[in-house]
This record gives C-alpha cells, sequence and structure tokens, in this order.
C-alpha cells in the first residue's frame, strides 16, 4: 500500500472564524443541503419569535424574493449592535461572528429576559450569518437605525448609524439575506417549508401573526398570514371539525424540578390539547416553540401516561375479554389526536437542529401530570371514558385481526418450500431465474394458454391461466378474496405477497417489493366483451391488492389486434379502425381477406408471438395509478354501494350508450 502523507505536530490545523461554519455547515445545521439551509433560515426566525413570545410586537413579516433573497422583519425592541463595555467589543460581532455568543444564556432566573427561549445557545445568527452570500441587519431602537452589512461571512463595511425620522418605523430588526451555494449543496428552498414552518410557529405562539410573502415568476407577491389566537386549542379543534368521537380537551400545567440531584432546577410549563376521533390522529409536540420532529420526552410521557390511564380504566370497567391481552400505545394512537405545546428554562436538545428533547424532569413530570389529569377526566366524564375505551379496544381487536390475517396470508402464499411452479395448477415457468428478465402472461382461460405455450419464448416467458372471472376485489373483504383459489394461486406466482390497507402497519407487512419475481406482469384477455371484463377484474385486483406494483411500472396489458388482412402471402394486423383504412389503402387494388381477429385461443403460436409476445413486434400499454383508478372508480360507480354517484354518472354519460341499449 502507498504511504501516507507526514502526519506530525504541525499536520493539525483549526478552523477560525466563518469557516467553523462554511466549511462544516452539517455539524451546526444538521446536513451540508437543502435541510441544513432550511434551518438556517429557522435560526433568524426564533430570534424574532423570542422577541414576540417576551411581548414586544405580534406580527413578523417573512419575504422571499424569486432570486433566493430572504427578509425577516420584527416589531421587537431591535438587536443590540453598539459597543459592549464589558466584553470590550461591539454587538454586532458578537451576535453575528461569534459562536456562543448571546443575551439568552441567563434565563433560568425569573426575571431574565427570554425565559422561556427559542434561541439558547448563541449559534444561530452568527452560523446563517457564516454561511449567506451576503447579509444586512437593520435594527431600530433608542430613536436610532443602526445597519451592518456582511458578505461572505466577513464584515463588509463599519456599523452605520442614523436618527430616525418620527415616522419611520421606531423599534424592531430586519435581517435580509441569501443563503450561500458555496455553502450549501442546494438553496432553492421550497414554498412548502417556509408554509409548514410558519404554520407551525403560529400553533405553538398563539396571538402572534407570521404574514409571509412569496415572490412568483411574474414578480408579483403572494401573501398569506398564518395566526391561531388560541394556539393548539384552535389548532385541534380545527383539525378535528366535527369527526370527533370526544370534544377537544385543553389542559395547562406548571411545575419546578432538575434532571439529576446534582444539576440546577428549571421551570417547566405545557399546554395540552386532544381528542380522539375516528377520522383524524394526529401526535404532534413543541417546545419552546420549536417543532420535535422525533418528539423525545413530551412523546416518551404521552405514550407511557395514555397507555396507563386506559388500560387501568379498561381493567377497571371490565371491558377486557377474558385472558385478553392488553392495549399498547399503538391502539390509542390509530384515534388519538393531540398537540403538546411545552416550555422550560433549560431544555436539552438532541442536537442543535431542536427535533427531539431529552430532558428527565420534563418526561416524569408530564407523565405524572397526564396519569393525573386523565384519571380525573375519566371520573368526571364516564361517558366519554367509555367512548374512547371502546375505541381503542375496537382498534385492538381489529388490528389483532389484522395481523393474523397478515400471517394466514403470508402462510398462504408461501406455504411450501418447493418450486411455484409445483403448486400453482397449470401455471408454466420458464427457464431464467433473473427477475429483471422473466415476464409473466396472466391469460385468459386454458385454451388461450395453449397458444402462448407454443408461441412464447420459454426462455423467461411464463404463463398461467385464470379460469373464468375472478373476484370483484372492491366489494369483497380480505376473508373472501384470500379464500379464491385463482386469487392465491396469481399472488404466489406473482411472489410479493398483497398490501393489506388498515390501520395497522403490521397487516400491511404481508408485501415484499424485493421478492417479486418479474420484469413484467402482462395481462393478456381477448378483444371481446368478456375478455375486457376479465381484463377489468384484474386491474381492480391489482388496485387493491398490489398497487405498489402498478406505481413501480410493473403491470402491463398485452394489446390484441382487431383484424387479420391477407393479401397473396402477406398477413397483416390492424389493432383499430384507423390503423385497418391505413393498411387497405397501402394495399390498394390488390386482392385481399379480411376477418375479425379471433380468440386467442384460436391463433395460430407464430400469430401469438408476432402479435402478443414478441418483444419487438407486440405492443404493451403500461398500466399507470391514473389507469388503476379510473378502473376503480368505474367499478365503484356500476358496481358499488354508491347510488347516488350511480345516478349522475348515468345521467351525464348514458347518451353515449343508447345505441346498445336493449329496447
Amino acid at each position: 500500500m502507498p504511504k501516507t502523507p507526514i502526519y506530525d505536530n504541525a499536520s493539525i490545523t483549526s478552523l477560525k472564524g466563518a469557516d467553523r461554519v462554511r466549511k462544516r455547515p452539517a455539524v451546526i445545521f444538521g446536513s451540508d443541503g437543502i435541510e441544513g439551509c432550511e434551518h438556517s433560515v429557522f435560526e433568524i426566525l426564533s430570534n424574532s419569535v423570542d422577541e414576540a413570545r417576551e411581548g414586544y410586537g405580534s406580527v413578523i413579516h417573512i419575504t422571499v424574493t424569486k432570486d433566493g433573497v430572504i427578509s425577516i422583519e420584527d416589531e421587537g425592541r431591535g438587536v443590540p449592535l453598539d459597543y459592549n463595555e464589558k466584553e470590550g467589543k461591539y454587538n454586532w460581532e458578537l451576535v453575528y461572528c461569534e459562536l456562543y455568543a448571546g443575551g439568552k444564556y441567563n434565563n433560568n432566573n425569573d426575571g431574565a429576559n427570554y425565559k422561556y427561549s427559542l434561541g439558547l445557545n448563541g449559534l444561530g445568527a452568527a452560523s446563517t450569518q457564516y454561511s449567506s452570500e451576503f447579509m444586512e441587519v437593520k435594527s431600530y431602537r433608542g430613536g436610532e437605525l443602526l445597519e451592518m452589512h456582511f458578505k461572505k461571512g466577513k464584515p463588509d463595511g463599519e456599523l452605520m448609524r442614523r436618527a430616525l425620522a418620527k415616522k419611520e418605523k421606531q423599534h424592531g430588526t430586519v435581517v435580509t439575506w441569501r443563503p450561500d451555494l458555496e455553502v450549501f449543496t442546494d438553496t432553492a428552498i421550497p414554498r412548502e417549508f417556509y408554509e409548514t414552518m410558519l404554520e407551525r410557529q403560529a400553533v405553538s405562539n398563539k396571538g402572534i401573526s407570521f404574514v409571509f410573502r412569496f415572490q412568483l415568476d411574474d414578480g408579483t407577491f403572494e401573501e398569506k398570514t398564518f395566526l391561531y389566537e388560541n394556539g393548539i386549542a384552535d389548532y385541534v379543534a380545527g383539525l378535528a371539525g366535527d369527526t370527533y368521537i370526544t370534544p377537544p380537551v385543553f389542559w395547562q400545567t406548571e411545575a419546578r424540578g432538575r434532571d439529576r440531584a446534582d444539576k440546577p432546577e428549571y421551570n417547566f410549563k405545557a399546554e395540552i390539547a386532544f381528542c380522539f376521533s375516528n377520522e383524524v390522529s394526529k401526535t404532534e409536540y413543541y417546545h419552546n416553540a420549536s417543532f420535535l420532529e422525533h418528539g423525545g420526552s413530551p412523546d416518551s410521557a404521552t405514550k407511557t401516561a395514555f397507555t396507563y390511564a386506559i388500560d387501568k380504566y379498561i381493567k377497571a370497567t371490565g371491558k377486557y375479554n377474558k385472558n385478553e391481552s392488553k392495549i399498547g400505545f399503538s391502539d390509542i394512537e390509530d384515534s388519538l389526536l393531540i398537540v403538546i405545546n411545552s416550555f422550560s428554562t433549560m431544555v436539552s436538545y438532541a442536537n442543535q437542529t431542536k427535533k427531539a428533547i431529552t430532558n428527565e424532569f420534563i418526561k416524569e413530570a408530564l407523565t405524572n401530570y397526564l396519569k393525573h389529569a386523565l384519571e380525573v377526566y375519566f371520573a368526571e366524564r364516564p361517558a366519554e371514558a367509555d367512548k374512547i375505551a371502546a375505541q381503542v379496544l375496537v382498534n385492538k381487536r381489529s388490528r389483532e385481526t389484522a395481523e393474523k390475517t397478515r400471517v394466514d396470508i403470508k402462510k398462504k402464499l408461501t406455504s411450501s418450500g418447493t418450486d411455484v411452479a409445483n403448486r400453482v395448477e397449470k401455471f408454466v415457468s420458464c427457464r431464467s431465474k433473473d427477475p429483471e428478465k422473466r415476464e409473466v402472461y396472466i391469460v385468459e382461460g386454458d385454451s388461450a394458454m395453449g397458444s402462448c405455450i407454443q408461441g412464447r419464448d420459454s426462455e423467461f416467458q411464463a404463463i398461467i391461466p385464470v379460469r373464468g372471472k375472478t373476484l370483484n376485489c372492491l366489494k369483497c373483504g380480505y376473508d373472501k378474496i384470500f379464500k379464491s383459489e385463482v386469487i392465491v394461486d396469481l399472488l404466489k406466482v406473482i411472489g410479493c405477497g398483497a398490501e393489506i390497507q388498515g390501520k395497522s402497519k403490521a397487516a400491511q407487512n404481508t408485501f415484499d417489493l424485493s421478492l417479486l419475481k418479474w420484469s413484467k406482469i402482462i395481462i393478456c384477455t381477448d378483444a371481446d366483451e368478456d375478455g375486457f371484463q376479465i381484463r377489468t377484474l384484474l386491474l381492480t385486483l391489482f388496485y387493491r391488492l398490489l398497487p405498489t406494483l402498478i406505481k413501480e411500472g410493473k403491470v402491463f396489458i398485452a394489446e390484441s389486434p382487431l383484424f387479420e388482412i391477407t393479401c397473396g402471402k402477406d398477413t397483416f394486423f390492424a389493432y383499430n379502425e384507423q390503423e385497418k383504412a391505413e393498411i387497405l389503402s397501402k394495399i390498394g387494388n390488390k386482392k385481399y381477406t379480411i376477418q375479425r381477429s379471433k380468440g386467442l385461443g384460436e391463433n395460430e403460436p407464430e400469430m401469438m408471438w408476432q402479435t402478443t409476445m414478441n418483444p419487438v413486434t407486440r405492443r404493451l400499454i403500461q398500466v399507470s395509478p391514473t389507469d388503476a383508478e379510473k378502473t376503480a372508480y368505474i367499478f365503484e360507480t356500476l358496481l358499488g354501494d354508491d347510488l347516488p354517484e350511480r345516478k349522475k354518472f348515468i345521467k351525464e354519460n348514458g347518451k353515449f350508450y343508447l345505441k346498445d341499449a336493449d329496447i
């Protein structure tokens, strides 16, 4: 092996100034890609949110131009930028050029600024400045406008100041910048990010308006305001609408404690809003206005407390069946809509991106409060407690039934280690074992199977017949579906299981795309009414049981010719009337015979190969998700239980079929 370069005392270096962020942005922002760039925006917004939460202003403006310039303006006290005698530096340097410098380190004292602060570490403003192409900071305070500019992480000029006129903005901060593509691999932050972030900030900061302006390609701006006057209470009520099983509940709690005996005490408070619903389920957690994507302490407390309290109530009221297993949080979560918005003067985030907190005291305090509050709630509202218990037990038993179905289906589809050809009647496999090359034709009946077997390339083409019409999988329950020998055989041949729809994630584990044995699954039926119906039923089967195969582009329809035209020794095939006319015009005045194409079972093997199976000359139609959805809509409308939709369809489309009506 070649020797490495010299590694000695002189090899050790340290990053200084802006390079600490510009060369390693992922350390601060969690990523050097678009997620890291997005988080840099959140850091600047956090400072404005902290000001508003302290009571300085109630409106924050966020403007994004089409060339990626971001501006955040608040109504706060204005960030201090002037000289700091104590530190011997200008505050603009401390705030925007120093890591771990800021005014939020002493927030555990009762009289401190920013008692429940979103930005704690003194990293965000400086890190975002360091990672920007340029940044302009304007601070309106004390009758003056102080302004500082930066470029590529370095000061660009001196601190500027001027007196403010009476009609001008008197207080607040405006930060304008553009993330640097030299730092992040992608700076094209999508509009959806801003709207999701601002929605969450409005939810967790009641009464604060977030006014978002986004510039469109034509230069105009669209404006949208995010505001929840009552925070999570309004948010949960809006999500639940009138679908709730139990009406929304709003609780508040406060506590003081410590994470460990040798650690200082800190303040903690929380707001909890929840209800139970059959249609909407969601668990969301916020801490100091930061959305906790991965939860942490509040998530642990919710799972422990709700499982404990509801299990205790079910036991006390004798609702469990004999020898029935206890509920789990997944059974509760299926119908629970809960949002917790908590605050503390000391926070242990999992990392700088603030996606989870790990405070032990918060977990303990919130768990104990929720256990007690739920116990009181169940005692005071027994009717609602019964509804919750009943729904959780329904969820639990449905999950267990789905799991049993999953296990039974998996056994049925993979019951033997022998080759599938020995387990599925009349299935004819191919020689190739390469799933990237193999194709399987689903053909209509035994007669078509004979022609396909003789006409195929046995190296890579396999054949399975369907005997008669399959079940309408949209109208049947899973029990009936998986009692159908035709469907089970077909799923065995395809090899990747089935997708069972339901709330239980375990139920969906019967499907594994990596076990698919074919590059193409080709539906091959006659071009007549029976053939079209069988094709439609098969498409419906895939739509219900194997939608991923449609999404992945694995399902095809073999297009059969409608006409066979013979002219001397030449034979031509036309797939529609237009092609027939084109062929006849080319033949001209020569003698020819024309006949509608026979059923697949009557075709000669050579014709089957040429028209339906030869990759060079055949015509395959790839089934798209839209095709499957349209098929399902027609089936649900014409054969399902939605009578109003069927009447509407007939009213709008019946005129096109009058010529076929038996009148």
